[in-house]
Order: structure tokens, then sequence, then C-alpha cells
């Protein structure tokens, strides 16, 4: 059992057998439309970035990035201070949890993640459980996770990738993520269990 499909093709070109797909989780009775933090907000979309402020998640990317409204980053990191200086007309609000962090995703009209270099991204899965729509990059982990048009859009040009996940609709992101949910994840677990059991010796190699 592993958890993307970009492992699934990995292992399965290396020659291993019955792999299966176990994705990771969201919690979804925390991360779900609700009330929205209160954000200065310009004209124009509320565009969010949730995650560590370092050099790795290639945020500088985003904050660069000539787009109608306001910039939002939750998080916190050693470029934090340095980015508040660098860019004056984007919101930093510091790191956020639990239900506090969940109004941020409320507030903001798609969800942007720059990275090139994460195996995942559960702040994807959480800001589709909330409804928002996410632009990224065609790379692996947005891949893994962004795996239908009408929840997001990957896109090498980032402009292009939130003007088209501006388009999708709430709903359908919310939809996306529920099936995704830890219960969903333990049931696929559990059919595994059973599954596995079923078979004979010398096909568990």
């Amino acid at each position: 059992m592993v958890p993307t499909p970009t492992v699934v093709d990995n292992l399965i070109a290396k020659g291993f057998r019955n792999v299966r797909l176990w994705g990771r989780g969201v919690d979804i009775d925390l991360f779900k439309p609700g009330p929205k933090a209160k954000i200065p907000r310009m004209e124009g979309p509320i565009l969010l970035y949730v995650g560590r402020v370092a050099v790795e998640k290639n945020i500088e990317a985003f904050l660069k990035l000539n787009t109608p409204g306001t910039k939002v980053v939750v998080g916190d990191g050693p470029l934090l201070e340095s980015y508040r200086r660098s860019f004056p007309e984007t919101v930093f609000v510091g790191a956020k949890h639990g239900e506090e962090l969940a109004t941020y995703y409320n507030a903001a009209d798609a969800f942007v993640f720059p990275s090139r270099t994460d195996t995942f991204g559960l702040v994807m899965l959480e800001a589709l459980a909330c409804g928002v729509p996410v632009a990224a990059y065609p790379v692996m982990g947005p891949k893994d996770v962004i795996t239908d048009p009408d929840i997001g859009c990957l896109h090498d040009d980032l402009t292009s990738a939130i003007e088209s996940a501006l388009t999708k609709q709430s709903g359908t992101c919310r939809k996306f993520a529920v099936a995704r949910s830890w219960r969903n994840s333990a049931e696929t677990f559990r059919s595994y269990l059973h599954f596995f059991d079923s078979m004979e010796p010398h096909d568990m190699h």
C-alpha cells in the first residue's frame, strides 16, 4: 500500500506486483465551508498560500505574480520577516491552526501551491475540503492531488493556473475532498486487508 499514484507507477515500473493506492485523508469535519477570516483586501480575488515560509516552498514565484486581488500567506518560517519587507502588499498572518486556519481557507477564492518539490501537499486537500480550488505547477505532489480538472488547474504558468482555478465550482471541490476523508481512508485500508487475506501465498510476492 502506497500513498500516491506516482509511487504506484514507480513501483510497478520496477516490477513490484499487487501495488495498491492508499491515499492520505483530510479532516472534513474541521475543514469545511464556514466562517471567513477578516482580511484587508484590494479589489479582486483573495489568493491564499498556507505552509512553511521557506525557500524550498518556492513562495516567491507566487508573491512576484502581477495578478489582481490580495495575496495572503498563512505560516511561519525563516523567510517570513524578509518577505514581509520585500512584499508589503501581501498579507502575512503567521501560523494558524485548527478552526482559525479553516477560516482563512474559507476566505480565499483560490489556493495557490507554488512548491515544485513536495511529495504530496496535504494543504491542497484542506483547501478543497473548504470548497477552494487549487492552482499549482504540474509536478509531483500537485499531480497526485489535483487529479480532476474541475477542482483546480496545473500549469507551468502560475498566473494561468490561478485564472483557471478561479472558474471552478466550490461544491465540486468539497465533494472531491469528502471522498478522501479519514473515514474513507480507513475503509480503503480495511478493504485491502480483505483483498490480501483472500490471495494465495504465491500471489503475495
